[in-house]
C-alpha cells in the first residue's frame, strides 16, 4: 500500500514546492479633489491651494500561490495606524488579502496633504476619508494586474546624495529646548556652523536598493527603490523627489508601457542631503531635478546588472506592540495647561504653544500600539518601522538579517515619531522633544529593532546572522604583532567593547557615545568592501583593566579630533594610564592642547610629583584621522604620530606604573575628557620598535 500511494503523494506535494510567482502593480492619483488643503511637515499649520506635482499611491501585489502580500507607498508625510488599519480592513474585504499581509508606508514628503495630526497641524478632515478609499483602490488595482513574474535585486552606493543632519554641539555651545532648559547637545543641522559642532552623531546609509519585478519574458512590471534621504523640499503641493524619482524610473525603463516606479523611504530620521563635512562655499546646491536625475543615473547602472529569480518564496509576518509615551511630570503638565488656557480653541502659533499642546495630548494617551513587519520576496528581506528611524537602526536590522539582500522602510503602518537610540536621548534636540513627533519611550528603538529582526527570523525560519566586520590587511598586521588586547570598536551599541585579540579582555564604554561612525582607512582595516567603524566619544571615555600590567608596553590607536583648539594647555586627554595615588604616581597622559592657531598639538604629561608637560610640534587638524603609538621602554617614553617620532621623554618618569587601568578619551578622574572618534586600539606587553610600527600600516 505504501508503494502504491507514494507517487500520488509526490504529485500532491510537488506543486507546492514550485508554486508560480505572480505580481501586479498600479498607480492611483491621491491628489486632493478639494483645495485648499492642510499640509503637514512643519512646526505650524498651513493651507496650500496649488498643485505643483500630482501625488500618488503606488502599489505592488505579489503571491507565490500560498501567500499574497500588498506593498503600498503613498506620497504622504505620515499616516496614522488607525487610518491605515481602517484602510486595510476595507482592502481585505475587497481583495481577500489578509490585513497583516499589507504594508502601507509614507514617503515623508513635507509638501503633501495632511492625513495625520502632528505638532501644529491637524489632519485635513476632508482629505483623510478620500485617502483611505484611494489606498484600497491602489491595492485592488495592483491585484487585478497579477501575472506570472520574476524577481531581481540590485544595490548601489549613492553616498554623495545623502549625509548626516544630526550633529553634536560643542559642550560650551549647548542651547535651549522649547521648555526653557539648556539641554540641546545634539540637533539637526548644527554642522552648518563648524565652530559650534564637534562631529556627526551617527552613520549614514548610502545604499540605493532596487527590487525589480518583470514578466517571465522580461517585460518590466515594477521597480521598488529604497533610499535613506529625508526629503528635498519643494513648493506648493508636491510629491518631492520621491515622486520625481518614481516617474523617472518609468520614463527611463518603460516610457511607453505600464511599469510602475516606486521610491520608498529608508531610515532617514537623522539624514538630509547636505554634507556638512564639506566647507559651506564648496557644498553643491542642486535643484530638485538635478538631484533626482543624479540619483536615477546611479539607479540605472545598478538596474542593468540585475539577475532574476523565477520562483521566489513570498512570506510576511507582523507584530503589534504597546509602547508607552514619555509623559510630562506634574510641573511640565501644569505649565502646558497654563499655556493652552491662553491659546483657547485656536491652533498653536509658536513652538512653545505647539509643545505645550503636545504635552497635554501625550498625558491623555499615555501609550500607543505600533506595528512592525517583515516581508520576504525570495532572497530579499523587507523590514518596516512605523517611525522616523535613524540610519544606524536600519543598518542594525540589515546586518542581522539572514537574507542576502535587505531594505528597511520607515513610516510604514503608522506615524509614531522619531526613535533615537537610547544613548542619544541624553543629548536632547528636536528629535527627542516629547511630542507625537518624538514621544515614544526611551527604549523604543531597541524594542522595535528587536521586533523587526524577530519577524525576519520568523519568515525565514533562520536565526539572525552573527554580526562581524571582516579583517583587512591593517587589522591582520596588528594581530600578527600579538597584542594583549585589541579593541576594533565596531559596535552598534555599548557598554562592552569587544577584544578582538582572543584574550577576552573586553573594555567598557563609559557615559555618552555615538556608535558606528566611519573609521580610518576602511580598505586597509576591512575586507570585502566593508566600511570600518568607530565610536564618537561625547565627553565620554573607554575604560579597560589589564591584569599584571607590564613595565614596558605600547599602545597603538587612531584618533579623529572633534574639538577646535580653545587656547588651553590641555583641552582633552586621548589616553591615560594610572594614576596610583597611593604611591604618589600621577601617571602618563596624552592629550591635545596648545595656545596658538585653531589646530591643537599633542601634549604629553608624565612623571611623579615632578610634573612634566611636553608639547609636540605637529599641528593636529580637526576631523582627520591620525595614528598614534605610545612606547614605554624602561625610563624612556616615545610617542609616534603617523609613524614619525613626535615626542620623547626620559629621566624622572615613573619606572613601570603598577596600575593596570587604561583610559582612552579621558583620565581616571574624568577630568578634561576629549571629544572625537577613537578606533583600532591595541595594547602590547612590550616596547614596539619602529619596524613593527611601520608594519601596522602607518607608513
Amino acid at each position: 500500500m505504501i508503494h502504491r500511494f507514494f507517487p500520488f503523494v509526490v504529485l500532491l506535494t510537488a506543486p507546492s514546492l514550485h508554486a508560480e510567482f505572480k505580481a501586479g502593480a498600479a498607480v492611483v492619483d491621491i491628489s486632493p479633489p478639494k483645495l485648499p488643503v492642510l499640509v503637514n511637515g512643519g512646526m505650524l499649520s498651513r493651507y496650500v491651494e496649488k498643485i505643483n506635482t500630482r501625488v500618488n499611491a503606488r502599489a505592488i501585489v505579489a503571491t507565490d500561490g500560498k501567500e499574497q502580500v500588498a506593498i503600498v507607498v503613498a506620497d504622504s508625510c505620515m499616516m496614522s495606524r488607525e487610518v491605515l488599519d481602517e484602510a486595510k480592513k476595507m482592502a481585505a474585504a475587497k481583495t481577500g488579502i489578509a490585513t497583516d499581509h499589507m504594508l502601507i508606508s509614507a514617503t515623508h514628503a513635507h509638501s503633501v496633504p495632511s492625513s495625520m495630526g502632528c505638532l501644529g497641524t491637524d489632519a485635513d478632515p476632508n482629505y483623510v476619508p478620500f485617502l483611505k478609499e484611494k489606498l484600497v483602490e491602489a491595492i485592488a488595482a495592483a491585484q487585478a494586474e497579477l501575472k506570472p513574474a520574476r524577481l531581481g535585486f540590485a544595490k548601489a552606493n549613492a553616498a554623495e546624495f545623502t549625509a548626516l543632519r544630526q550633529w553634536i554641539r560643542r559642550p560650551d555651545r549647548i542651547v535651549e529646548d522649547p521648555f526653557g532648559n539648556k539641554t540641546v547637545r545634539a540637533n539637526m543641522h548644527a554642522g552648518a556652523k563648524w565652530d559650534d559642532a564637534v562631529g556627526e552623531a551617527g552613520p549614514e546609509d548610502p545604499d540605493l536598493s532596487l527590487i525589480s519585478i518583470q514578466t517571465k519574458d522580461g517585460k518590466p512590471l515594477a521597480v521598488l527603490a529604497n533610499f535613506s534621504m529625508h526629503y528635498f523640499g519643494d513648493k506648493d503641493l508636491s510629491a518631492d523627489y520621491f515622486g520625481l524619482f518614481s516617474e523617472g524610473l518609468k520614463q527611463r525603463i518603460d516610457p511607453q508601457g505600464k511599469m510602475v516606479g516606486i521610491m520608498s523611504h529608508g531610515c532617514s530620521g537623522d539624514i538630509y542631503r547636505v554634507d556638512y563635512t564639506v566647507p559651506a562655499e564648496q557644498r553643491p546646491k542642486p535643484t530638485i531635478d538635478e538631484y533626482t536625475n543624479g540619483l536615477l543615473d546611479i539607479a540605472m547602472k545598478a538596474y542593468a546588472g540585475i539577475k532574476y529569480d523565477d520562483e521566489p518564496v513570498v512570506a510576511m509576518a507582523e507584530k503589534r506592540m504597546t509602547l508607552k509615551y514619555r509623559t510630562p511630570d506634574k510641573q511640565r503638565l501644569e505649565w502646558a495647561q497654563r499655556v493652552m488656557t491662553e491659546v483657547g480653541d485656536r491652533l498653536p502659533k509658536t513652538p512653545t504653544e505647539v509643545y505645550a499642546r503636545e504635552q497635554i495630548i501625550l498625558n491623555e494617551r499615555q501609550q500607543t500600539e505600533i506595528v512592525v513587519q517583515a516581508l520576504r520576496l525570495g532572497d530579499i528581506g523587507i523590514a518596516t518601522t512605523p517611525n522616523e528611524t535613524y540610519a544606524i537602526t536600519g543598518l542594525k536590522i540589515k546586518a542581522a538579517s539572514p537574507l542576502p539582500h535587505n531594505i528597511v522602510i520607515e513610516l510604514a503602518n503608522g506615524g509614531d515619531g522619531y526613535i533615537p537610540p537610547p544613548e542619544m536621548h541624553a543629548w536632547g534636540g528636536y528629535n527627542t522633544w516629547a511630542a507625537r513627533s518624538a514621544g515614544l519611550e526611551v527604549n523604543a528603538e531597541p524594542k522595535i529593532t528587536a521586533a523587526a529582526i524577530e519577524m525576519i527570523e520568523k519568515i525565514t525560519h533562520t536565526q539572525r546572522r552573527a554580526w562581524k566586520l571582516s579583517d583587512g590587511e591593517a587589522a591582520k598586521a596588528v594581530m600578527a604583532l600579538k597584542p594583549v588586547a585589541y579593541w576594533r570598536l565596531n559596535e552598534f551599541t555599548g557598554p562592552l567593547a569587544a577584544d578582538a585579540s582572543g584574550h577576552g579582555r573586553d573594555a567598557v564604554y563609559e557615559r555618552d557615545v555615538a556608535y558606528y561612525l566611519e573609521g580610518p582607512r576602511s580598505a586597509d582595516f576591512c575586507a570585502n568592501g566593508n566600511v570600518n567603524r568607530a565610536p564618537h566619544l561625547v565627553g565620554a571615555r573607554i575604560r579597560s583593566r589589564l591584569a599584571n600590567s607590564p613595565a614596558n608596553y605600547s599602545v597603538s590607536l587612531w584618533f579623529w579630533n572633534g574639538m577646535p583648539n580653545d587656547g588651553r594647555d590641555v583641552s582633552g586627554w586621548l589616553f591615560s594610564r594610572g594614576p596610583d595615588r597611593s604611591l604618589g604616581l600621577h601617571g602618563e597622559h596624552i592629550g591635545i592642547g596648545g595656545k596658538s592657531g585653531n589646530t591643537g598639538r599633542l601634549i604629553f604629561f608624565h612623571g611623579t610629583d615632578d610634573t612634566k608637560l611636553v608639547a609636540g610640534k605637529t599641528e593636529i587638524p580637526r576631523w582627520q584621522w591620525q595614528h598614534l603609538v605610545l612606547v614605554r621602554a624602561r625610563n624612556t617614553l616615545r610617542v609616534y604620530l603617523n609613524g614619525t617620532l613626535e615626542l620623547q621623554a626620559g629621566g624622572n618618569t615613573a619606572p613601570g606604573l603598577p596600575a593596570g587601568e587604561f583610559f582612552f578619551g579621558g583620565r581616571s578622574d574624568n577630568d578634561s575628557n576629549w571629544e572625537g572618534r577613537l578606533d583600532e586600539i591595541a595594547v602590547f606587553d612590550r616596547d614596539l620598535n619602529e619596524d613593527e610600527i611601520t608594519r601596522m600600516g602607518v607608513k
